[in-house]
């Protein structure tokens, strides 16, 4: 069962899906979660998730999700779960923050907070990893599959 969870084939196309959306998390997940790239950290978003009436444990939930799984998707181990964690994520912001702003993005600053055009980019390419897998280049396709060198033994006569 495990195994089937991790199976991939050599796809290039789930690499190119599964890189863009953790190289696109990990930032999200590095600001939350360590303070980088002007973030708040990890006691100032708790904290500030709390006022929105998340409890800390789903925050620190979300945290893991964006660092951890970013990370994760990026070497392509256990792709699957870390792209459920990250479409968990944009579906949680869709339906609770962004939905009420409307679609766009708030690029010329004229609605009060950000739509949700980018969360369903990010949910949509998610589902594609979670149904796709690791792809190429991916530590879920290295212990997966079949053919990792194994030599075959000669097929001895019957007599």
């Amino acid at each position: 069962m495990f195994r089937r969870f991790l199976r991939t084939d050599d796809d290039v196309s789930a690499l190119v899906m599964r890189l863009t959306l953790g190289v696109v998390f990990f930032p999200h997940g590095a600001q939350k979660a360590l303070g980088w790239f002007g973030g708040p950290g990890a006691s100032a978003t708790i904290q500030g998730f709390a006022k929105m009436g998340l409890p800390p444990v789903v925050t620190v939930l979300i945290m893991a999700a964006e660092l951890g799984g970013s990370l994760l998707l990026i070497l392509g181990l256990l792709t699957r779960l870390a792209a459920f964690g990250i479409g968990c994520v944009m579906a949680g912001a869709l339906f609770l923050v962004h939905a009420k702003v409307g679609f766009f993005m708030n690029w010329a600053g004229m609605q009060k907070g950000e739509g949700y055009e980018y969360h369903i980019l990010a949910l949509g390419l998610a589902i594609a990893v979670l149904i796709k897998g690791g792809g190429a280049l991916s530590v879920d396709r290295a212990l997966t599959r079949d053919d990792r060198g194994t030599v075959a033994m000669p097929a001895v006569p019957r007599m």
